[in-house]
């Protein structure tokens, strides 16, 4: 017997009763457009979707809508994105009104929240070490469901999106530092590896997770001579075995920290965006003690500065110096390489805006996937996330009691 295709979903149910029967169930599900507008943050050349994600994405009947240009950096063009079932929207207003869903990569700039419309979802990074408070407030005022990358995460405690990026950030800082140490950019004109009779550069990378295991891994590899430091010693013991011991790990604490300072020729930043700083934790006075022509990666810059002596740069004026030392503090870098970086992010975000296909609301989307309940920041007017609330100064609750109350 031919059963017809457009029904819904059926369930089998034997209930009481002696006759088997079926219940018709129908598929309710949220219809979703997804916008992705072009980034307007400086030097942010990344997008959260490459073409080949907006045709997973289209065939499975979410509505695309792409700004024109938005895939410029890295070469992506408006064909490729129409090519795989985008709308391409010439202007930002159209863009923002197509759709109930804003994907983007960078939090969003002033210019865009005007554009929002009441009860979007967005998500995006939000970047605490920057966080914006007028941008939260006017969020807040149109009822934005907002998720952070930060804080998406998985049932078995994983940051998938960060992990992605922190693997990306690990690896480019170790490029980075090995240019900055050149004599023509400033540096003490020491060849990371070093060769046959010279000694290599001393690396020091602040923090045992994912951005110091991607770093470490790249600066072994080119035969710098590696310190950990981290405060928590399991994670130290995970390194010491992962790495053969050959690397040294150290706790951080000042002691240890001042002692590397004076022999290091690079210390990175690598802390978890998890950990809240409340001071950094490399002082001044302690990089005043590092050698002429040093390099400092601060790759925590973007969630609360490891040394003293950071502050924000750009992709476009990377560097400063202070003290002798060559300070890199580029919130985004990933965005160095923007097109490897857009398809790692497309890889890792993918499998979430899914999920968003397989709910009718927003409500039964969070409640029903830890994942992206977890990542949400703003929800019905309030934060839902408490290191938020403290730095903004607006009303907090848990989105478990929001959604529970809904």
């Amino acid at each position: 017997m031919a059963y017809p295709s457009d029904l819904g979903t059926f369930e089998f149910d034997l209930g009481v009763k002696t006759l088997e029967r079926w219940l018709l169930k129908p598929d309710k599900k949220m219809n979703v457009a997804i916008a992705m507008p072009r980034e307007r943050a400086q030097d942010e050349r990344r997008v959260a979707l490459s073409p080949a994600g907006v045709q997973i994405l289209v065939e499975q009947g979410v509505r695309v809508i792409v700004e024109t240009g938005a895939g410029t950096f890295c070469n992506f063009s408006d064909a490729d994105y129409s090519g795989a079932g985008a709308i391409i929207a010439s202007c930002p207003d159209e863009l923002y009104r197509q759709a109930n869903v804003i994907v983007k990569v960078s939090p969003p700039q002033q210019e865009e929240l005007a554009m929002f419309m009441p009860g979007q979802m967005l998500i995006s990074a939000l970047h605490l070490g920057t966080v914006n408070r007028q941008m939260i407030k006017t969020l807040i005022e149109k009822n934005i469901t907002a998720l952070g990358f930060e804080f998406i995460e998985t049932r078995d405690g994983e940051l998938p999106i960060v992990r992605t990026l922190s693997e990306i950030a690990g690896s480019l800082a170790i490029q980075t530092a090995a240019k900055y140490l050149e004599t023509g950019y400033g540096g003490s004109g020491i060849l990371l590896g070093g060769i046959a009779g010279v000694p290599p550069a001393h690396v020091t990378i602040i923090g045992a997770g994912t951005v110091g295991l991607f770093a470490a891994q790249d600066a072994l590899g080119l035969g710098a001579q590696v310190t950990v430091i981290d405060k928590e010693i399991n994670r130290l013991r995970r390194f010491e075995a992962f790495f053969n011991r050959h690397l040294v790990t150290a706790i951080a604490n000042e002691h240890y920290i001042a002692q590397l300072a004076r022999i290091s020729d690079v210390m990175i930043g690598a802390l978890s965006p998890r950990q809240k700083l409340g001071k950094p934790l490399v002082s001044e006075q302690v990089v005043k003690t590092m050698k002429p022509g040093s390099v400092i990666i601060d790759v925590s810059i973007d969630q609360g500065a490891c040394f003293a002596t950071s502050r924000h740069t750009t992709h476009t004026n990377p560097i400063y110096v202070k003290h002798g030392v060559t300070h890199y503090c580029v919130p985004n870098i990933p965005s160095a390489v923007a097109k490897t970086a857009s398809f790692a992010l497309t890889n890792t975000l993918l499998p979430f805006l899914q999920k968003l296909t397989a709910h009718e609301t927003i409500p039964d989307i969070l409640w029903k996937s830890h994942s992206l309940r977890q990542g949400t920041y703003l929800y019905k007017g309030y934060v839902t996330k408490k290191i938020l609330a403290e730095l903004t100064d607006f009303p907090y609750r848990e989105i478990d009691m929001l959604l529970a109350t809904a």
